[in-house]
């Protein structure tokens, strides 16, 4: 459980290089400092006696005003299918996140939660069953990059936030995790390598394109029309799909980075013949990417996944029409690597 000494204190992984440096000032040490700090924190290290490059003074200050931030793995599944980890992360107050780490021909990629729970509340997806507890600071996020990577021994290159939680609804830690992630003097991973996920919060979309981040957005739509969506994804009765459209019309303008649209197949829901033709009427010249998604099969959802026969229409249909699609595949099929499941499955059993 979180120590109560620690709301007293500064998390220090959180902090962007120029902060560090501020505050290694202010304690009458030199700026360089800052970034042997730095550098230590983003490799992993635990305690501040662990800087053994820094004088035991130093260190001593350091502990007294911040605290490092480190997960505790309370659950490793490893797929005997294509070697897909799944890891379960207690943090220091005692809740539970997960990320997960696949392997590709290009790479190793994490997807990573930014939220403990989520309150976007869509009718397929287990991260949101018990709604949103809090948001993740971006040392958190941080965290399970970091520590995933030393678990398993993959070197990170690719990440997806597309774990638990709604990363435009934790809009600044995430930003601020983004910075940190990217920064040459940690895990250096490049904005190109980020792909962050979003069901379509339309101002905070018009915020992002701001940024002008070169990461890729993927926008969770799951259906053309209100009528579909507002029934799996009650954030359409806040942003319907022209506004959330319009608003990826206007990043694409802003940044010149395509967007991807998620798109979870569900049998009987969004996935009819009428469905593909209006999704190809949307879409048609704005140079976007579908990805279409079998849908996971949540034991606490009644929805249940297209049949191969209807995904086969489907994308037929948008292809007839010039869309660009794709089908996820699907990693860790025996270890339920979807996002959410676990965390589930081990409150239910008293794990967590």
């Amino acid at each position: 459980m979180q120590d109560e000494t620690q709301s007293l204190k500064t998390d220090i992984k959180s902090l962007l290089p120029e902060e560090l440096t501020q505050a290694v000032l202010g304690m009458g040490e030199s700026a360089y400092r800052a970034g042997q700090i730095f550098r230590w924190l983003h490799s992993g290290v635990t305690g501040f006696d662990g800087m053994t490059n820094l004088s035991k003074a130093l260190r001593q200050k350091l502990s007294d005003a911040f605290y490092i931030t480190r997960p505790e793995i309370i659950k490793k599944q490893v797929s005997a299918v294509d070697g897909t980890i799944k890891y379960l992360w207690r943090l220091s107050d005692g809740n539970s996140v997960e990320s997960v780490v696949m392997s590709y021909e290009h790479g190793n990629t994490i997807c990573v939660s930014c939220q403990v729970g989520c309150r976007m509340g869509c009718a397929f997806c287990a991260s949101t069953i018990g709604g949103r507890v809090r948001n993740l600071a971006a040392s958190e996020i941080l965290d399970q990059v970091i520590f995933a990577q030393m678990d398993s021994g993959r070197q990170i290159s690719n990440i997806v936030m597309m774990g638990i939680g709604e990363p435009l609804d934790n809009f600044d830690s995430v930003m601020r995790f983004l910075r940190l992630v990217n920064d040459e003097n940690g895990l250096n991973i490049g904005m190109r390598h980020v792909s962050l996920s979003t069901c379509g919060l339309v101002e905070s979309i018009d915020k992002l394109s701001d940024y002008n981040l070169q990461l890729t957005l993927s926008v969770s739509l799951h259906a053309p029309d209100d009528e579909t969506r507002s029934r799996i994804m009650p954030v359409n009765r806040r942003y319907g799909v022209d506004a959330v459209l319009a608003a990826c019309g206007r990043y694409f303008d802003r940044t010149g980075r395509r967007i991807s649209y998620e798109y979870a197949m569900i049998n009987g829901v969004n996935d009819t013949v009428r469905h593909a033709h209006l999704l190809a009427e949307k879409l048609k010249g704005t140079g976007s990417h579908v990805n279409l998604i079998p849908l996971n099969d949540v034991p606490e959802s009644r929805l249940k996944p297209s049949t191969p026969e209807d995904m086969k229409r489907f994308i037929a249909i948008l292809k007839q029409q010039g869309i660009n699609v794709t089908v996820r595949r699907k990693l860790g099929p025996d270890i339920e690597a979807s996002c959410g499941q676990l965390r589930r499955q081990t409150e239910k059993t008293g794990l967590v």
